[in-house]
């Protein structure tokens, strides 16, 4: 089956006025994926989810929660407590994306030493001239 053709569904991504191109973007796109992973070994607060998605900025992560708290994924429970706490979790939906996304992150992980060497191969063909494509 083709799965770029899907009569059975409503949505179609590779159509560029679909809203679903957005959420798959918040998905896809560094900081959502990676915010879904970690959201999806638990309950994490705010300060404790950027410690686990390194390198993401306090604004790139309130963005990226906020985005996925809009498209559903992400649940945020703020407790009446001095000082505020906010909680965030996965919604089943969000727990659905992210069983979907893993199998690729631990796929890509797996082949890093693959990956790398093309790259090294790559990069030795461009700065030798030999790989000058139409964009070239």
């Amino acid at each position: 089956m083709d799965l770029t053709e899907r009569p059975d569904l409503p949505f179609d991504v590779f159509s560029k006025a679909c809203p679903s191109r957005g959420t798959l973007e918040h998905v896809t796109g560094r900081w959502g994926g990676l915010t879904l992973g970690a959201l999806y070994e638990g309950s994490l607060r705010f300060n404790e989810l950027r410690r686990r998605v390194d390198g993401v900025s306090e604004k790139m992560l309130s963005q990226t929660l906020h985005a996925l708290e809009r498209d559903g994924l992400v649940h945020r429970e703020a407790q009446p407590t001095n000082p505020p706490r906010v909680d965030y979790e996965l919604t089943a939906l969000g727990r659905g994306v992210a069983e979907r996304l893993l199998p690729l992150v631990h796929f890509v992980e797996g082949n890093m030493a693959e990956i790398l060497a093309a790259r090294e191969r790559y990069d030795a063909m461009r700065a030798s001239g030999g790989a000058r494509g139409a964009l070239g």
